[in-house]
């Protein structure tokens, strides 16, 4: 048990005593209600809590720092902490929640190195990506990407931030599904992921009305079969984003 600290005498002057330390600020705790409820017959499923754990990150209902209890979520999908515990596990592995001995998990709080370095992967991994789907990419394909950047314009224009937020880095996941590459489609989903926690971070303004209109030049470029336009203006984009980061960490806001 940890005492009251005792009133120490100074030099100003007897029976005077400097005022009580500062307790620490608490961490905050992730809201169980921020995550979706399984579906009939998902609830014993690890990846269901996964899944729901990462959709809830990039739509910025989990911010960078917050605990997650495990009694808690366990008690949101209805399921052991055994299950619980493999589902925070996969998202330690996929650098989404930092697990530490003796204090619990807590949502990944990336670092300005480690920002770049996901940007760095992005573009290699996304560049080669446009060069098989422009050779590849059929008119269905076109139009489908199409409505997905109409939800996103519309999300913008009404100020629906947890909505543009998905959409806006699911548009580089649709990329990947045109292609039918299971292991890519999960590779980018893990990567969009990880930049929406660094964004949430460190985004130092709201650009999302230029990352659509960036969206739709790119889509344009791709309609065309314009490989080297398109890879440049997917490198111009994500080093529009990655140049918003700042030095300083900022503090976490739902405008991000």
């Amino acid at each position: 048990m940890i005492s009251e600290p005792r009133k120490i005498r100074t030099a100003t002057g007897p029976g005077k005593a400097s005022p009580p330390a500062r307790r620490p600020a608490p961490l905050p705790r992730a809201n169980p209600e921020a995550l979706e409820s399984p579906g009939d017959g998902d609830a014993s499923s690890t990846e269901t809590i996964v899944n729901a754990v990462m959709r809830a990150i990039v739509e910025h209902r989990l911010l960078p720092g917050a605990k997650l209890v495990e009694q808690k979520l366990g008690d949101r999908f209805g399921v052991s902490r055994t299950v619980v515990r493999q589902a925070l596990f996969r998202l330690s592995e996929l650098k989404l929640v930092r697990l530490e001995p003796a204090r619990g998990a807590f949502v990944a709080a990336p670092s300005i190195q480690e920002a770049r370095e996901v940007f760095a992967v992005r573009k290699m991994v996304e560049s080669q990506m446009l060069r098989e789907l422009i050779e590849r990419i059929r008119p269905a394909d076109i139009k489908l990407l199409k409505a997905h950047l109409k939800a996103e314009r519309e999300a913008v224009l009404r100020i629906d931030v947890p909505t543009r937020t998905k959409l806006l880095f699911d548009f580089h996941v649709r990329l990947a599904e045109v292609l039918g590459n299971q292991v890519l489609t999960e590779l980018m989903r893990e990567l969009v992921s990880r930049c929406s926690l660094i964004t949430l971070m460190y985004q130092s303004a709201d650009n999302a009305k230029a990352s659509t209109a960036e969206h739709a030049a790119l889509l344009k470029a791709i309609e065309a079969r314009d490989i080297e336009g398109a890879q440049a203006l997917l490198q111009a984009h994500l080093a529009a984003v990655e140049q918003q980061l700042t030095e300083q960490p900022r503090a976490p806001a739902l405008t991000a």
